[in-house]
């Protein structure tokens, strides 16, 4: 089994109410990274975040209005991953994930990554990959300053569906720019709603009462074609003479035709979230199996890193059942704060059912729980940060994880 570690570098308040500086957030995030890299791990992923979720609350409709703080500070994937390289030997880099809807669009961030390799290609003994998760971000507020808006009545009522379709059309874009192709918008697959994309009648009906308004159809259509959101003539990203085997691109969608169209251009492999039911788990890996791009060789478990929060207790002074009983305490504590944060409730359920799909205990438990739970093809993306801004205890949980239950996991001692 491999083992990756995801940072969050949230400026939020921690369980104890403390919120650090920007400045010691990303001082404890570098000194994380170079002690992941020493213990082992083999991708450092780290959250892509836009704009300020403070100043979002006082919005019209704000996404996530009781959330304190900041949820993310990487704003520029590039420059921090540069940063990572730099402070590196051995660990390779992601972004889980980047929005490229946000920060100009498909056609800016392919150009960037193009750019990124170009640079970091130039050293003949780097082999490390750049690996590009990417999806059309958690919170919309990140992308409606670059567009991403309902244009007209029709839009507006199919917006849930149509944002997922708008990111399909910007997945295309971005991924035939990565392959060196020159195209246009005309080059690129029409955006076509029908009731397969919407959960319900009521909601399909909305949009096709819409359509019938605006556009004085004068019957009920079985089909909508929407506008390109991106229209541009023909374009070719540059530079160009970049070695595509340093780029690795991860999708972060659940969405199983998109999964199969991205793989139509290139290969494009799948984030998985801990809290995903199993047998969308398994269905996803049969998916891949038979649809992965031919040029990313046979498919395989690992090529679908899963997240997982780790609350391990690895104190000295307590006994095996004292570190039980304190992390799962941590864990609760951390739990708690963050359903607070996102909903402004603390909802029992929630925390549980959050509980039962984390890794909590002493190492021995933590060990045990991972072998239970995982496939030991899995790949899984470590969370430690998780409200913790105790930067020495989460460098402590980092190496009680990689000294003692890797090694469990792995079949060592």
């Amino acid at each position: 089994m491999e083992f990756d570690i995801f940072f969050s570098i949230s400026q939020t308040p921690d369980t104890s109410g403390r919120t650090p500086s920007e400045r010691e957030m990303m001082s404890n995030f570098f000194e994380q990274v170079e002690l992941a890299d020493e213990l082992g791990f083999g991708i450092g992923w780290v959250a892509q975040a836009h704009l300020s979720t403070e100043v979002q609350k006082r919005n019209t409709s704000p996404v996530v209005p009781h959330y304190p703080g900041e949820v993310g500070l990487c704003t520029d994937f590039f420059q921090v991953a540069r940063e990572m390289f730099y402070r590196t030997s051995e660990m390779e880099v992601g972004s889980a994930v980047m929005s490229i809807l946000a920060s100009g669009g498909p056609i800016a961030q392919a150009e960037r990554v193009g750019s990124f390799i170009a640079l970091h290609g130039l050293d003949p003994n780097e082999s490390r990959k750049l690996n590009i998760g990417f999806s059309a971000g958690r919170f919309e507020f990140m992308a409606r300053p670059y567009g991403i808006v309902p244009r007209d009545q029709i839009e507006e009522a199919a917006w849930p569906a149509l944002r997922g379709q708008i990111f399909a059309e910007a997945t295309e874009i971005f991924l035939r720019l990565l392959n060196g192709e020159a195209l246009s918008s005309r080059d690129i697959g029409a955006t076509v709603l029908t009731r397969g994309n919407f959960r319900s009648d009521e909601d399909w009906g909305k949009v096709q009462k819409a359509a019938v308004d605006l556009r004085g159809l004068e019957a009920v259509p079985d089909s909508i074609e929407i506008s390109r959101r991106y229209d541009f003539e023909e374009i070719k990203t540059i530079p160009q003479d970049w070695d595509r085997g340093l780029l690795n691109l991860v999708l972060g969608s659940h969405d199983p035709d998109l999964q199969v169209a991205a793989n139509r251009h290139r290969p494009v492999q799948v984030f998985n979230l801990s809290i995903t039911p199993p047998h969308i788990i398994e269905e996803t890996h049969q998916r891949m199996s038979e649809n992965y791009h031919k040029d990313g060789g046979a498919w395989e478990r690992r090529m679908m890193p899963r997240t997982v929060m780790v609350f391990i207790n690895d104190e000295n002074g307590l006994t095996p059942e004292e570190q039980d009983e304190a992390a799962m305490e941590e864990a609760k504590g951390a739990l708690s704060t963050y359903w607070n944060a996102l909903e402004g409730t603390i909802d029992p359920n929630k925390i549980a059912k959050a509980a039962d799909n984390a890794v909590i205990g002493n190492a021995e438990s933590v060990s045990e729980q991972i072998v239970e739970r995982y496939h030991p093809g899995d790949r899984l993306m470590c969370w430690f940060d998780f409200f913790n801004h105790d930067s020495e205890r989460v460098k402590r949980n980092m190496a009680a994880f990689m000294t003692k239950v890797a090694p469990r996991v792995n079949g060592g001692d």
